[in-house]
């Protein structure tokens, strides 16, 4: 966490061992005499059993309804070990749900189970018994994670917003009247600060002018941001909220089979409903704030402006915010609940995740207060082997090899402990790492660094920019929306926490630009343009930079750090602006996919997805065999019907342009057959 807390949250959590156990055959090696630490939850053990026991835990297990809870698994050596730990459940990991099920299969996270027995029991004795079974591959404790915070609020802004400089908004492309306090999007040089203006360099920012010259956004693409909830009702949120139609807003009923009921704007996994709360009072707002920076709405006259917001005026909505919420008021939630989160925004649709949120860095300083996190790829994928998994699974299956983007992008905050490393999971190398800068192109004075960073982006830096001993609080700071006690409004933060939806909203408006001109790239082919069209800034670290420590407190005291020790190892500054102009030549053409459809069932596909200015194209077409599979028209909207058992081929005509696509008709397709 970072060293002062009243306007910052980094959502972090100690990184001892839980579990060292990992696969060699059938049987569990490791140091399993090593204990779990004080946040493992009390009788619950997370185990992965072997693929051999699949067959025997569908047919004892209720697999087949979401959520369906066992006293037993159906293989004996398990139950018996079971009994003696007095277990009273055991339940998979992640619910059933149609769609996905394939999928899940194939990562094998199927297999993924949570014991629950006597709390009495200790769970590294729980550990040991189960660890001899040659069905069980993995295992790991259920760890307890927190939004970590000293109980200090921040301070909130009317939700009117700030007004008391309207003139440095004139020459500013949008007219929300708190753009201006924006600096991390549009750095006019100092303009939005009171204090120390000298501080700040113009277009030290992420280059949101040029690039909103070119898009704003796009509601196809959408951004699952976990963390706290995300005040969906807030007004310059609202219409950029991701919605599930057919759901009821925290209701009880599952109306679209997925596993989760009344997930309208995602889910509470903290708290296991479908209501996203952000009233609780120990809820910061942190989510909110976050997810301001990603999508708040442009040019609706109010409040702040999101990096991939939209513009109202045009009516052109921005990306869609989903929220995965896994800290509810001061609920702790778990490893569990996490990876829950990370499935579920894989299998409803998002293709970025938003994660200001992670374990403290391995170097951070145990003086100061903080447990030291996981050293290497291999300890944490060796600690926490379901996380990874679940991670895995969302940078593989979201996103569509026919749509804008095949994978999905994990966005993740560096630290706040003023390390040389940045904390895991977001060192993983599979996983996007954001380090924060100050406004004069200098790295935080809080911010995480190291080699495994891949990105940094505006910050704010308090102690840079605040005047010893002095209440001010803003100075340097990011603003956004907020939430506070139920009251919608705006307000200042800094942290990797504010750094990192930077990234993720310049991901975003990347990804928009691309579905605008139906380019179609690989998640990491979108990582790699992403990095060589950002910007290196290490010219700025040179000499020394002083700053105040803790500097509105009574011990505030003068610091100075060599900025030599950050070249390296903060990554490039994104630059929103060049990323959109390298889109339009890289990446490759999207194209219509294949239909795969069962008898007398239908699949719809929208063709204006696949074109440029595609909504008004005209189109025709024409199926070879109608006895296997006939196909309609409504719009730009094809339906293709299926027959009989069989193949047959479906020709589209587009702009002088004929485009020849499969169309398979069998048994066995989902409910209403897929692309």
């Amino acid at each position: 966490m970072i060293k002062r807390l009243v306007y910052t949250l980094f959502i972090a959590f100690a990184a001892l061992s839980c579990t060292d156990n990992v696969e060699n055959g059938n049987t569990l090696q490791g140091s399993l005499s090593a204990p779990f630490n004080d946040d493992a939850v009390e009788g619950e053990l997370l185990i992965k059993f072997a693929p051999e026991m699949t067959d025997i835990l569908d047919t004892h297990y209720s697999t087949r309804s979401a959520g369906g809870i066992a006293t037993r698994s159906g293989i004996p050596s398990t139950d018996e070990v079971l009994s003696i730990l007095g277990a009273y459940s055991i339940e998979r990991v992640f619910p059933i749900d149609p769609e996905a099920e394939e999928r899940t299969r194939e990562a094998g996270l199927h297999l993924w189970y949570k014991v629950s027995f006597d709390k009495e029991i200790d769970v590294n004795e729980a550990k040991m018994q189960l660890s001899k079974l040659g069905e069980i591959s993995k295992m790991q404790c259920n760890r307890r994670i927190y939004s970590a915070g000293n109980g200090k609020k921040p301070v909130l802004v009317s939700a009117e917003g700030v007004r008391n400089a309207a003139a440095d908004n004139a020459a500013l492309p949008f007219n929300d009247p708190d753009l201006h306090l924006q600096w991390g999007y549009i750095n006019k040089g100092g303009y939005s600060f009171e204090q120390e203006w000298a501080k700040s360099i113009k277009n030290c920012d992420v280059n949101c002018e040029e690039a909103w010259a070119l898009c704003t956004g796009d509601p196809s693409i959408i951004v699952g941001v976990m963390d706290e909830g995300v005040m969906w009702e807030h007004p310059d949120l609202e219409p950029n909220m991701w919605v599930n139609e057919d759901e009821e807003n925290g209701s009880y009923e599952d109306n679209d089979n997925n596993g989760f009921k009344g997930d309208r704007y995602g889910y509470n996994f903290a708290s296991d409903r479908g209501y996203i709360s952000s009233t609780g009072s120990n809820d910061s707002g942190h989510g909110t704030h976050v997810a301001g920076t990603i999508a708040a709405v442009n040019n609706n006259g109010l409040g702040v402006c999101g990096i991939a917001g939209g513009d109202a005026s045009k009516g052109e909505p921005g990306v869609k915010i989903m929220s995965l919420q896994i800290f509810d008021d001061s609920r702790a939630s778990t490893v569990a609940l996490e990876a829950k989160a990370f499935k579920y925004a894989a299998d409803n649709g998002a293709v970025i995740v938003q994660c200001s949120w992670g374990y403290n860095s391995a170097y951070s300083n145990i003086i100061q207060g903080f447990t030291p996190g996981p050293a290497s790829e291999k300890e944490w994928e060796t600690l926490y082997p379901l996380e990874k998994e679940a991670i895995d699974y969302f940078i593989e299956n979201a996103g569509s090899p026919n749509g804008v983007i095949d994978g999905g992008i994990v966005v993740f905050a560096a630290g706040n402990e003023s390390a040389g490393k940045p904390a895991y999971p977001g060192a993983y190398s599979k996983c996007v790492s954001v380090s924060a800068i100050a406004a004069d192109y200098t790295p935080a004075t809080y911010t995480d660094y190291g080699e495994e960073v891949d990105f940094t982006a505006p910050g704010g830096d308090g102690d840079y920019y605040g005047v010893p001993g002095s209440s001010y609080e803003n100075g340097g700071m990011i603003y956004s929306t907020l939430s506070f006690e139920g009251k919608a409004g705006y307000g200042f933060y800094e942290g990797t926490s504010m750094s990192c939806p930077h990234v993720s909203g310049v991901v975003a408006l990347g990804l928009s630009y691309a579905a605008q001109l139906r380019r179609h790239f690989t998640a990491e082919e979108f990582i790699e343009l992403m990095s060589q069209e950002s910007t290196d800034i290490e010219e700025y670290f040179e000499g020394e930079k002083f700053s105040h420590y803790n500097h509105s407190s009574p011990g505030s005291f003068a610091t100075k750090t060599p900025l030599s020790q950050y070249k390296g190892k903060m990554g490039k500054l994104v630059n929103a602006g060049k990323l959109l102009k390298a889109i339009e030549t890289a990446g490759r053409d999207m194209k219509v996919p294949n239909f795969y459809v069962a008898p007398e069932k239908s699949v719809t596909l929208d063709l204006a997805r696949f074109f440029v200015n595609g909504e008004n194209l005209e189109y025709s077409y024409e199926i070879l065999d109608n006895t296997v599979a006939t196909a309609e028209m409504e719009g730009t909207v094809l339906t293709v019907n299926g027959k009989r058992e069989g193949f047959t081929s479906l020709t589209i005509k587009v702009n002088g342009a004929e485009h020849v696509v499969e169309v398979t008709v069998r048994n066995g397709a989902n409910n209403n057959g897929w692309l």
